[in-house]
């Protein structure tokens, strides 16, 4: 393996000597499956033999290394000395040396966890915290996903000390948090901070009652008007994607999940391939609560997904509809890239959009589209998987210029 990446056989062997030779070529194996481009794989490559250079010279073992060791690998690199310098990739190191402990961690060579986050003390904690929210509550890893950002930020803001906690710094977190995010994430913020902080109390680790010290969100229901996008615009977002190109086949089947049959941009990121039956042309969704519904499949949807499957999808081993189209070759990790790309798609097509949320403002278009067709509420609401009809009813205010034929006059106040 190591041939396609080095000319010379001094170098080769080299490399396939010390304390990391024995992993190098299944290292580039799984850089190569990744998809990796030879340039970044020889990279990598640098990057992991000059540690195994490191660490015969210190005379260190490989299944010792820890998160200390790699940080102190990382200091040597600026006064690095070593011959020949595979230091010279020092700006990507840290991906590399990520990249390599995984590796090595799958194949059994070293124990811990496959993040090198998680050896950090907020890491840990954040990863007892989604152990124990999976075994005690059965939430599901998507919950999970969504709530690891705010928490991530609550603990840089307390310095990762649940036990210094105190109510003037919970209210202040929030406080702060909403100066820089709107509405919908702030609640959201503050249910998972709940959350975490109700984790803490049981096992121990904070005083009991700081979850109560979270202020409300104040959000009324159906005090707006619903965001969305005119029919036009919503086509011309999804007429961007007219090449033949592997990127332009999977986003457009994404935008078209969005904007026809009105998905989150969760229910994308993780749709797998079994949730298709293309003999019956439906979708099978696990939404929230874990609520399976079924979904009819348009011909123009399912067109569109079975092009990106036969023209455009990497041959990986995964069960996921939709891959990234740049190395690592995975499926997306989590909603907020599907939202990222929609964000795109909207600045590429000159779209102004009303609001944040590029993903679910074409959920909301979809809906919108559905009442001006005629359909009633009910069974919108049936489509989007709403568990209430209280709140589809959102979409009954959809139209001002009807509302004011049918608007009665204050009382009192003159016909």
């Amino acid at each position: 393996m190591l041939e396609d990446y080095f000319r010379s056989s001094r170098t080769i062997a080299r490399n396939r000597s010390g304390s990391v030779g024995p992993f190098v070529d299944s290292f580039a194996q799984e850089l190569e499956a990744a998809g990796y481009s030879r340039h970044t794989i020889r990279s990598h490559l640098g990057v992991a033999c000059h540690l195994g250079h490191w660490i015969d010279r210190k005379g260190l073992l490989l299944p010792n290394l820890d998160q200390g060791l790699f940080l102190g690998f990382r200091r040597h690199l600026p006064h690095c000395r070593c011959r020949p310098n595979y230091g010279r990739y020092v700006e990507q190191v840290p991906a590399s040396l990520r990249l390599f402990r995984d590796h090595l961690v799958r194949i059994g060579m070293m124990a811990g966890p496959l993040s090198m986050s998680e050896g950090t003390k907020k890491g840990k904690l954040q990863s007892e915290f989604e152990q124990w929210m999976i075994q005690n509550r059965g939430i599901v890893p998507r919950t999970l996903e969504q709530y690891r950002p705010a928490i991530a930020s609550f603990l840089d803001f307390i310095g990762g000390d649940p036990g210094q906690l105190d109510s003037d710094k919970i209210r202040q977190f929030i406080l702060d948090r909403a100066e820089r995010h709107g509405t919908c994430n702030l609640k959201g913020a503050t249910t998972a901070v709940r959350t975490f902080l109700r984790y803490l109390v049981a096992e121990g680790k904070c005083r009991a009652g700081l979850d109560a010290a979270l202020p409300p969100v104040a959000q009324w229901r159906l005090s707006t008007l619903p965001r969305y996008l005119p029919a036009g615009d919503v086509e011309r977002i999804v007429g961007i994607y007219d090449s033949r190109s592997p990127n332009d086949l999977r986003n457009r089947a994404i935008v078209l999940l969005l904007a026809r049959l009105g998905l989150r941009a969760s229910d994308v990121a993780g749709l797998r391939l079994a949730d298709v039956d293309w003999k019956k042309a439906t979708l099978c969704l696990s939404g929230k609560g874990r609520r399976e519904a079924l979904l009819p499949l348009s011909q123009e949807v399912g067109d569109a997904l079975i092009d990106y499957l036969l023209h455009g999808r990497p041959a990986i081993d995964s069960d996921r509809v939709f891959i990234r189209s740049i190395a690592p070759l995975l499926p997306f990790s989590n909603s907020g890239l599907i939202s990222k790309l929609v964000r795109r798609a909207i600045q590429r097509a000159g779209v102004a959009t009303p609001s944040r949320g590029a993903a679910h403002l074409l959920r909301h278009s979809a809906a919108t589209e559905m009442l001006r067709q005629g359909m009633s509420l009910q069974d919108i609401g049936a489509i989007l998987r709403h568990r209430s009809v209280e709140t589809t009813n959102i979409y009954a205010k959809v139209d001002p210029r009807l509302l004011r034929l049918v608007v009665q006059p204050w009382p009192g106040e003159a016909k």
